[in-house]
Formats: structure tokens, sequence, C-alpha cells
């Protein structure tokens, strides 16, 4: 992820808090806090330039290494992964850890069949690197018979525009679809459970995030591609053993944490290719419910009712419960409505 994400998300954040504001004094001191929680990400999270472990070859039930790939080496099925540093597996310390890897390796057994592995997942990209992925799959050979797309995370820390990202997502599931590929879409995580992130920039980020990852499945289902809610990735586990389930960045994923992310994609990608025999596929949730329970509005509730549940007083604090919580989301629409209108008006400026 580039450092400058964060400083971009904490500037069109504060800005947002800025413009909503008519205390001028607060809000510029709201901005420069804002502002040096993003340097404190930046400092404990930086940047992973670690070559991810090479992961491509073709897989076989039970094989100990995948077979390299050359003209000639038959396969039964094609998988391709395209996508960010979660999609190339950075973070991880050994080739079998990539989830690219695990997804063929899980695919190979569940199938019974040989399984190749290509990855044009380019750490740190964007919705905008999709489209060059894509046509670098068009040039180097036929197209996959399925593909699985990892986005979402750099275009929130960039504030790409919503629609735009979803856009360019579906245009690549869209070709993809009509060259004949299976298409599954890991949406945007919920990055509320990225402790490294401080408060409130995280709340910032996290609401950016859910919407990305709305416009995602939307953008997914219309492509005809199989969209799978990642909220559900930051699942418990990560609030509750963040040391084993987030790398030594404390951002990208752990071995566990990848682990998790293949269990949810095997069986609906599996399901796609018509191969999954493991039984009625789990729904997935939108946003994890862990994840739900960290936000400043939902912190505020509980202890509000736990501080007035202790002296009896549940009627005052239903009235606390409700004020908080309309604040809160009050504050969090005047963010994303601000900055929405801020990118809007550089945008025709610099059409002028």
């Amino acid at each position: 992820m580039p450092s400058s994400g964060w400083k971009t998300a904490a500037k069109a954040g504060a800005a947002a808090v800025v413009a909503g504001s008519s205390a001028g004094t607060a809000s510029w001191a709201l901005y420069n806090y804002l502002m040096g929680q993003a340097s404190t990400a930046r400092g404990v999270i930086g940047r992973n330039v670690t070559k991810p472990p090479e992961a491509d070859g073709v897989y076989t039930p039970g094989c100990g290494a995948p077979q390299p790939w050359r003209p000639g080496v038959d396969w039964d099925i094609y998988l391709m992964i395209f996508g960010d540093s979660t999609a190339a597996g950075v973070g991880c310390t050994s080739a079998d850890e990539v989830p690219g890897v695990r997804l063929a390796r899980g695919l190979a057994e569940e199938t019974g069949k040989r399984v190749r592995l290509s990855t044009k997942a380019i750490a740190g990209a964007t919705s905008k690197g999709l489209e060059g992925q894509v046509d670098a799959m068009f040039i180097a050979g036929p197209p996959p018979d399925a593909a699985v797309i990892l986005i979402g995370a750099n275009d929130v820390t960039a504030k790409n525009a919503i629609h735009a990202s979803a856009r360019r997502l579906r245009d690549a599931a869209t070709r993809l679809r009509l060259a004949g590929s299976v298409v599954v879409v890991g949406t945007c995580p919920d990055l509320g459970v990225v402790g490294a992130i401080p408060q409130p920039l995280r709340s910032v980020v996290r609401r950016w995030g859910r919407l990305l990852a709305r416009a995602q499945t939307a953008a997914t289902l219309e492509a005809g591609g199989h969209p799978v809610a990642l909220a559900d990735l930051l699942a418990p586990e990560f609030l509750a053993a963040p040391d084993a389930m987030f790398s030594a960045d404390h951002f990208h994923p752990s071995a566990a944490g990848y682990e998790l992310a293949a269990k949810q994609l095997l069986p609906v990608l599996a399901a796609a290719l018509g191969e999954w025999d493991g039984g009625p596929l789990p729904a997935l949730p939108e946003v994890s419910e862990a994840a739900e329970a960290q936000r400043i509005g939902s912190r505020i509730r509980a202890a509000a009712n736990h501080f007035l549940r202790r002296r009896g007083l549940d009627r005052r604090a239903d009235e606390v419960v409700d004020g908080a919580g309309a604040v809160v989301a009050e504050q969090a629409a005047a963010t994303h409505d601000a900055v929405d209108g801020r990118l809007h008006r550089q945008r025709a400026e610099s059409a002028t």
C-alpha cells in the first residue's frame, strides 16, 4: 500500500470535517489531529515492499510442490488471481501461505483435478490497475476458467471515487465473463479492525470501505460474477487475536488470516465452476458483527448502557443511546457528503 494513501485519506476526511463545521479553531485542531493520526498509521504500517513468494504452477491433489507450467503441460482448471497486495500474498513468508495457492490446492483437493495457477495481482494496485492486469492476461495467452479478484483497500486509502472504482471492477469482470471465465470477487474488507489505524481516522476509512464493498457487490452481480463479502474476513478472530491474524506490518493478513479468507472464497469458487460437493454454501455477511461493535457509535452506546444500567436508569439510557447514535450517524454522513462534494468540485475545476 503506498504510504501516501493514509495522508490522502486523512486530508479528505479532515477537510470534510472542517467544511461541515462552523467552529474554525476546533475544526483546524481536528484537521491537524487527523493528519497526526495518519502519520502515526504510516509509521506503524509503513510500506511493505517485500516481494510475495512465487506460487504459480500446476497443483494436483496431495502434491507437495506445484509442477512448473510450460507449454505442453496439461491442466484441467485454469485459475488466475487479479488485484492488489492481498491477492498477491504480501505478508506471507512461504508459497504455501499465499491465498492463490490455498485456493488452487483446495480446488485440486475438492475436484481431484489438475489446477493451473497464474497470478496477475500487483502489490499496491487499486481498481485503476485492473484493466492493465486483464490486458496482460489476454496478451500472455488464453483466458482462465476462473478468475478471482481481490481489490478495494487501496482504493479506500487513496480515496478513489466509490462509483468509479466499482465501475472499473465491473468492466474488468465483464471482460473476463465475455471471455468465458467464471469470476469471483472478494469485496473490500472492513478496515475498522485494523488497530494500527487510530480513531477517528479508522471510522472514516471504515465507512468508505463499507460503501465501496456495497458498490462492488452490485457491480460484480451486474457483470455476472460472484461477490464474496470479505468483511467476514474481519471476523472475531481478527479482533480477538490481531497478533496472529495480521502480519508483521499490522495491515496485511498473516498466514492464518489468508487461510480464513481462502476458506470463504473456495466454496463460492468451486460452486461457480460446478465443482462443489461440500454442502450448502454459507451466507456471508457484508460487515462482520465484531467489526461493527468497534464503531465509535457502538462503543458510546455500549458504554452508556453499561453506566446507566448499573444505576437503574434504563429509560435515560435509551435517550442517551439514541442521541449518541444520531450524532455519530450525522457526523459520518456529513463527512462523506462533504468529501464527495469537494472531490466533485476538484474534478470540475480540473476539467476547465
